[in-house]
This record gives structure tokens, sequence and C-alpha cells, in this order.
């Protein structure tokens, strides 16, 4: 089945949580009015629908493939044409300036965008998501010449952008990278070095690529605080802007991957490449953050749209395939039911339903943080939203993308043994997941993150504000309409306030602290997802109350009451595994924990 866009409850979320009306009073997003945003949606759905999604099962089984050494890679045969109607429709531009030739729509919007085309094809998705992240990085420290000549091909996505942090040496710790950068007498810097796990680090889809690329400065500090960042080109631009020359830069070798096959992952070398220095020297892991911060969003939304694509093909299977007699079932052919009435089948397809809607609620919410962040008029607002943005960041990547590949298991098990064979085309998109709780910072990074910056912020005061806000909430939460929400919201508050106050009191004991970050975060962001869905349901009752009959409306609560007593109900049963300790952690000595 072909991929269909779930354009209602996007527009439900932007309205209800991502606070649309609010986005539109501030000027710059003044022109996103409901009716457009809805119509451009759609109209990004049915794009996604008919020329992006019919590339995903062909894209990976064919793949992108490197020609040989100095030829580069070739990517799938349907990508061409798909990515060049994507640059002619002009959906990378959405989120930024109309100076660059974007269109200016809140970054909640352009989410919602993303997610379609990850929906979609998400290996395809993965080469517009790392130019937006470069664009990103470029507009906020970029100088007047980087801007002017890069950033209007690469908004419109006719040129592409990557990121260049790994080394062979040098993972998750940029610190220990060695890429080297000499500067030279006309300005420009000579570039030199192996980086690893480029994403679309090289491919035929565009002219130019434009690689962002940490390195070191000569006699720079050890560490990540003598890292600079550089743009380096695949091409030298002439002073008119056309192509010039050739820039040092190859691709070595591509990965072969367990998933997301036609994206290429690069082993890319630098041999004195030129390149331009992007902001201040030996500031390129906080500019690079910048980008990476951008992307960690997008990675959360992964999780989200995966899951979602998985959820409609699991359900579209279970309202076709017939297997034994479920209880009270009378509508039954050749003496079976269709699997969507058996209970087991109905709860797995109701905690895949139920969780990609609190993702999306939680995704979208994020999303509109950083736009008040950026653009709201009142200094107050702004701080605010952006202590948010930064607390929601490593939940929505973390959680979203481990629910990601929860979810697209789940959906494998919806059609047994059928969804164990690729021809159905599931079991793609549990391949394709498996990526995105490592990419842009491992998902453990993300819950240190969370215990060792975020809970800090204000003095702590931010969080325990938070906690009182959702506290509040569900003492509002008493219609039987809601059923149980209010007594699982409030125990999930409780049960996050005692884990946290363990996690603060033995803060300095590491391995106990951080032992526990894992499962802390998963109490967190489930508790944040569940207040964001009570807060949908809200409308949702508000609305019907005055006489919307909608079943659309009806089916939130439905959703929201199962989210209440299945997910969010297990919250308070992580307490001991946040505060269990250390001590049988590392109890077993690092040389017996291989069985021999």
């Amino acid at each position: 089945m072909t991929y269909r866009a779930p354009v209602r409850d996007m527009m439900f979320v932007l309205k209800n949580v991502a606070e649309l009306d609010t986005l539109q009073s501030i000027d710059a997003f003044a022109h996103a009015d409901e009716e457009l945003v809805e119509g451009l949606l759609r109209e990004c759905g049915r794009f996604c629908s008919e020329v992006i999604a019919p590339t995903n099962v062909d894209g990976d089984q064919q793949g992108s493939v490197i020609r040989g050494e100095g030829e580069g890679v070739t990517a799938p045969d349907s990508f061409h044409s798909a990515y060049s109607q994507y640059v002619d429709a002009g959906w990378g531009a959405i989120q930024f300036p109309e100076e660059f030739g974007g269109g200016n729509f809140p970054l909640a919007v352009a989410t919602a965008v993303k997610e379609m085309i990850t929906a979609a094809n998400m290996a395809f998705s993965l080469c517009p998501m790392l130019t937006t992240g470069a664009v990103v990085d470029l507009l906020a420290h970029g100088n007047d010449y980087l801007q002017q000549t890069f950033l209007p091909k690469m908004v419109t996505g006719e040129w592409t952008g990557t990121m260049n942090l790994s080394e062979p040496q040098a993972g998750s710790d940029v610190g220990a990278l060695t890429t080297k950068a000499e500067p030279a007498e006309d300005g420009t810097y000579r570039v030199s070095g192996t980086k690893i796990w480029i994403t679309w680090g090289d491919h035929d889809l565009t002219e130019n690529i434009c690689h962002l690329v940490l390195a070191r400065l000569p006699d720079a500090p050890v560490g990540t605080k003598g890292i600079s960042l550089f743009l380096v080109p695949k091409y030298l631009v002439n002073d008119d802007g056309s192509i010039g020359e050739r820039n040092a830069v190859e691709v070595v070798s591509t990965e072969h991957k367990l998933g997301i096959h036609a994206s290429p992952t690069c082993v890319m070398e630098y041999d004195k490449a030129i390149g331009y220095m992007v902001g201040e020297p030996n500031q390129g892991m906080r500019q690079m953050f910048t980008m990476m911060n951008d992307a960690r969003l997008g990675v959360g939304a992964q999780g989200l749209s995966i899951a979602d694509r998985a959820y409609q093909q699991a359900v579209q299977y279970s309202l076709e395939r017939r297997q034994g007699k479920a209880p009270g079932d009378e509508e039954l052919e050749n003496g079976q039911s269709l699997i969507v009435k058996h209970p087991d089948v109905r709860r797995m397809l109701l905690t895949m339903k139920s969780q990609i809607e609190a993702i999306r609620a939680l995704t979208y919410r994020n999303a509109a943080a950083l736009d008040m962040a950026h653009h709201h008029a009142d200094e107050g607002v702004r701080n605010r939203e952006r202590m948010m943005a930064d607390l929601l960041t490593p939940l929505t990547k973390a959680w979203g993308t481990d629910l990601g590949v929860e979810l697209t298991s789940i959906a494998i098990q919806i059609y047994g043994g059928m969804g164990y064979v690729e021809e159905t085309g599931v079991a793609q998109h549990f391949r394709d997941a498996r990526i995105a709780p490592i990419y842009e910072g491992t998902n453990g990074i993300q819950a240190m993150d969370l215990l060792g910056r975020k809970l800090g912020m204000d003095g702590g005061a931010f969080v325990k504000a938070v906690l009182a806000e959702i506290r509040e909430q569900a003492a509002t939460l008493d219609d039987p309409a809601f059923g149980s929400f209010r007594q699982h919201l409030e125990g999930a508050v409780d049960a996050v306030e005692t884990a946290m106050t363990w996690l603060m009191t033995n803060r300095t004991d590491f391995n106990a602290s951080f032992g526990g970050a894992t499962p802390f975060l998963r109490m967190f962001a489930t508790m944040m997802a569940g207040s964001l869905l009570a807060k949908g349901a809200v409308a949702a009752k508000s609305a019907i109350d005055g006489g919307d009959d909608d079943q659309f409306l009806v089916d939130k609560l439905s959703t929201a009451r199962f989210f209440a007593g299945n997910i969010l109900s297990t919250v308070p049963g992580l307490v001991d595994s946040v505060t269990f300790g250390a001590d049988d952690l590392f109890a077993i000595d690092d040389t017996r924990l291989q069985s021999v």
C-alpha cells in the first residue's frame, strides 16, 4: 500500500497542542493561517504519496552504489526524478527566510512536512534533512560571503549539505578528532583528514555538495575547545556563482548497512581541500550544535514517521487478513474473523496508534517552542520557550526513536510470519528505523544530557515549574470522558519527582546516576507526552460539548484513555530502575562479563 499522510491528525496537533494561532500572532508567521497551512500540508501529503513513496521499496532494493575510485556515488534511479520534483516544488525551503528564497513558515509546520517526507521514504529524506541542518548552521554562524554564495542554492535544495564529525578514532568522543585545517594566504584553509559515517556524503542528485567539517587549526587547544568549523564544497564556486573546479574531497567507500540502503553512508577523504571557516576559531562544537539540535528534532520525527508508516500498513493488513475466530464475532468468512477483531491484535494497534499520536504531540510542541524562542516579541516568553525546547529536545530524539523501533517491531508482529518476509514491506521499516536511536548523539547520550544539563536549568526551578503545571493540569481531568487520565498523570508526576530527587541526591555518583538516566528519560518523556495528549483530549471534548459530533474527536478521547491506562500507567514502575544504583551494575568484573 502507498503512504497516506495523516493531515487531519497533524492539523489537530498543530492547532491544539503546538498552538498554531499563537505562532501566527508572531509577526514573522502572520501569513501562516490555519487554512493556508492545511492546504500546504494536504498538497505535501499528495506529493509524498504520489512522488516520494513509490521510490521507497525500489530504492531499498537498488541502493546507492559507489561507482569506483574517484567516480563517486550513484543514487537509485527513481530518486533522480523524485528529488528534482522535490526541489521544483520548494518543500525544502518551507522554514527558511524569504531573503534566501524560503517560505518563512514556522518550524512546527515544517516539521509536519518533514514527517511526511520521512514516512514516504526515510532514506530519501535524510538528504534534505542534512541540508536543512547545514542551512540552519550557516544562517546562525556564516559570514556574508558564505551566506550569499551558498545559501540560495542550499535553501532550494539545488545543492545539498552534510555534517562531518566522526573519525575512525573519534565517534561520540568528538574531542579526539585529528582532521587539520591549515590557513592559506588568501584567507581560506586547507583541510586534511578522514571522516566516517557521513550521510549522503556523495551522490549524483545535485551538482554540488557543501560539507560542514570539524577540524583543528595549528596549535589549537586539545579536546573539544580546539575544534573549528569549516565549509568545504565538493566543487568550488566561481565569483559569478557558477560551479568551478573540483575540490580535493573524495568518497573512499560506503558502508553496507542493516537498513536505509538508498542513503549512502560515506567515508570521506580530505586532502588539503579548500575550506572556509564558519564563525570564530575554536568555536566549532558550539556552532555544530546549532546544526545538531535541529537534526535531533528531525531524527525524533523519524521515529514518528516510520512508526506511522508501519502502523498504516499494519492496520490495512489487519482489515484484510482472516485467521481464527474472534470472541463474539459473527462476521465470519469460512469460519474465520478478520484479525482486527482479535483483542490482542487490537491491543497492538492501539499501542501503536496512541504512542504515535503522543510522539507527534511532543515533536510538534518541541518545534513550536523553538519557533517562539527565536521569534516571540516577549523576552520572557522567548526565555521560557528556549528552556522548554532545551528540555524537550533530548526527549523527542530519544523517546521518539526508541518507540520508532519498538512500534515498527509491533507492526511486524501484527503481520505474523508475513511481517518477517521482505515482500510485504513492513520489515524494511524496522530495518530503517534502527539507525535513528544512534543518530545525532546516541539515546544514552540524550539521557545523560537530560540529567546532567537540562534538569538543572535555572537552578532546577524550570523543571519544577513544569511538573507543577502538569500536576495542576491533571487536577482538571475529572470528567469521565478522560477515564483514568488524572490518576495516571498524577502518578507519573509523583514518580518523576521521586526519581529526580534520587538522581539529584546521587548526582556526584556518576555510575549510579548515569546508570539510571535512560529509564528516567523514558519516565519523563512519557509523562510529558501524556500531558500533551491530555491537552488534545481536552480540546476534543470541548469541541464535542460544543455540538461537534465528529467521530474523529470521539476517537481522540478513546486513544487518550488507552494511552493513560496502558502507557502512562507504566511510569511509576520505572522508579526502581532509575534508583537501582551501581553496586550490581559494576559487581561483575569486566573480564567476567564474557561467558566462556
